[in-house]
């Protein structure tokens, strides 16, 4: 059987190609080939060595040239059935179409000649069978006039392998560069494997009898990588999850991630069955009732010597706006008599200066509230025909008015170019669809990084998490609103609660006050986004306070002028959902500190 395999990384990566099957004393292939899209251009580049030699000086070629950079990679190793062995006949086949190149590798054999009239449009230049399949396929997707793998109606995709499956084995791949399609012969007649690694990983590497992958030889970066294979592989320096696709699957892969996965699932003694699809839900909500809260937030503050004297930033109010109504609060200290200042901040927040004068050992601050939230749709702000793109453009002084949220942290420029990379990863996997690049990087930090108190610290920069994957609802935070500011999204920091119930599988995430992002998107305004539970925000959430970074929104903040030493500090937030009338509070959700 031939041996197919096919790369889609997040991003670009420049590996390490190592062909087995070409070391003396091996059982040499008829013909090999490498098909990749170098600086993710839309032209392909083929290396192909017909009938090769033991030691092969282009596989010596192969395993130590850096330019061989890509998120695509179709290698293709050839055990021929029709053909001589000649550069025409040699896998990967690459066609000119649509202002791109396509590549195919086909692992398998048709059992009869393929019936291929010559006034197509797309014809074969060799004598192979697979090269036939490649030409019919180019042509039918011309006739339909689309461009490009995205264009083409999946089932219609579908039923014109199957009329090809009919002939003999048909697994393979196709790509145009940007998506990866992969059909897997409805008979069973040889399989295909998936494998898909998520960071974070050091070296990575695959192989099986006839072939060697190294993706981190040259110090690539950690990123997610599928790789589909006519064999299983061995992965290793990484946790791989892998699985073999059931017969007659169509799957899709862009930039690194399945995108859509449709199995076959045949009916007992029938040949052909119905289409199950499986592809990633889009995180788009409906209406959400209005919502009414009674919050109970403690802050407690015990030294072990006495404080003579200290002042106090206090950002407990929740926000008052269209979208939030405050029916009661109150700020209690627990020293009496203490002089308070009310104001509102730069940011809009309602914030309260205390100055404390009087020895104290413990002080806390309870804030009561009472608050009613009310739905906003984030993705209705344009109608259904409009669509927005990344990169957004501003007008001159909306983009003064909106430069301290599109500043992004600073951080050495390497890891800052890291990061860009990785943003527009995210971008082109939803072809500069704005909306849809958002909730993929939503998505992708709830679903990728793992929420672990304890892991990180107040000051863990955005690649910090990016690199270890792990943190709380500060770092997710932090990094959502780094990615944004690269892509041009307006990002500012949201502190605040989130009730989750007594029952709800992220309640462990959510204790305490929570932090979220809200990203400001053209002719609708402020929206939030919480990528530690991956969801967009409605009436769960309730704002407190909004600002550039944590510093801007912490709910509590000050300085000891005299006296202190070590400080131990206690939080507690109890939130109740109450019914329409403001009264019997439904079970009760008691937070401890994140």
């Amino acid at each position: 059987m031939p041996n197919l395999l096919a790369v889609s990384v997040e991003g670009e990566v420049a590996p390490s190609f190592d062909l087995h099957c070409l070391e003396p004393g091996q059982a040499l292939p008829d013909g090999w080939g490498i098909g990749y899209y170098p600086a993710g251009e839309p032209s392909a580049s083929v290396l192909k060595e017909p009938a090769p030699r033991a030691g092969s000086i282009r596989n010596e070629l192969v395993k130590a040239w850096d330019h061989l950079a890509s998120s695509l990679f179709v290698v293709h190793v050839r055990r021929a059935t029709w053909g001589s062995n000649t550069d025409a006949n040699t896998q990967p086949f690459c066609r000119s179409y649509g202002a791109r190149d396509w590549l195919i590798a086909h692992s398998g054999s048709l059992e009869q000649r393929f019936d291929y009239p010559t006034t197509r449009r797309f014809q074969p230049v060799g004598s192979t069978d697979s090269e036939q399949v490649f030409c019919e396929l180019m042509s039918r997707i011309a006739e339909t006039g689309a461009w490009s793998l995205r264009e083409v109606d999946p089932a219609l995709l579908r039923s014109w392998f199957e009329e090809i499956d009919t002939l003999g084995n048909v697994s393979l791949v196709l790509t145009d560069g940007h998506d990866l399609c992969a059909y897997v012969d409805a008979n069973g007649d040889g399989g295909m494997y998936l494998t898909e690694v998520l960071p974070p990983y050091t070296e990575l590497r695959f192989r099986d009898a006839d072939l060697g992958l190294d993706l981190t030889r040259r110090g690539s970066k950690s990123r997610k990588v599928v790789v589909l294979s006519s064999n299983p592989v061995v992965v290793e320096g990484a946790k791989p999850r892998s699985r073999q696709l059931e017969p007659g699957t169509v799957l899709f892969v862009r930039q690194g991630a399945v995108v859509q996965e449709s199995a076959r699932t045949p009916p007992a003694g029938t040949a052909l069955g119905s289409l199950v699809v499986r592809s990633k839900p889009a995180a788009r909500p409906t209406a959400a009732p209005v919502r009414r809260y009674r919050i109970v937030h403690r802050t407690t503050y015990r030294y072990e010597t006495p404080v003579e004297r200290s002042t106090h930033l206090l950002r407990l109010t929740p926000y008052d706006d269209r979208l939030q109504r405050v029916l009661a609060h109150s700020l209690e200290v627990s020293v009496p008599d203490v002089p308070f200042t009310d104001y509102d901040d730069v940011f809009g927040n309602r914030a309260r200066r205390v100055i404390v004068d009087q020895p104290y050992r413990e002080l806390t601050f309870l804030a009561r509230s009472e608050v009613e939230v009310r739905d906003t749709n984030p993705l209705s702000f344009r109608p259904l025909h409009a669509r927005s793109t990344i990169p957004l453009v501003w007008m001159p002084w909306q983009r003064h008015m909106l430069m301290p949220y599109l500043l992004p942290p600073e951080l050495p420029d390497t890891q800052l170019e890291e990061l860009i990379e990785y943003a527009q990863s995210f971008v082109r996997r939803n072809d500069s669809d704005l909306i849809d690049t958002l909730l993929d990087i939503n998505h992708a930090i709830f679903s990728e990084y793992a929420y672990q108190q304890g892991a990180t610290h107040l000051y863990t920069t955005p690649f910090e998490v990016y690199t270890h994957r792990r943190g709380v609802c500060q770092d997710f935070t932090n990094l959502f609103i780094c990615l944004a500011r690269l892509l041009g999204v307006p990002a500012r920091y949201t502190c605040g609660y989130v009730y989750v119930p007594p029952q709800g599988a992220n309640r462990v995430q959510s204790l305490a006050s929570h932090a979220w992002v809200q990203l400001y998107l053209p002719e609708h305004g402020w929206s939030g986004f919480d990528p530690t539970n991956g969801i967009l925000t409605q009436t769960e959430h309730v704002r407190v306070a909004v600002g550039r970074n944590y510093v801007d929104a912490t709910p509590t903040s000050g300085t000891l002028y005299v006296g202190g030493g070590p400080e131990t500090l206690e939080v507690d937030v109890k939130i109740e959902l109450l019914d329409e009338r403001g009264e019997e509070p439904a079970r009760a959700v008691v937070a401890s500190p994140a």
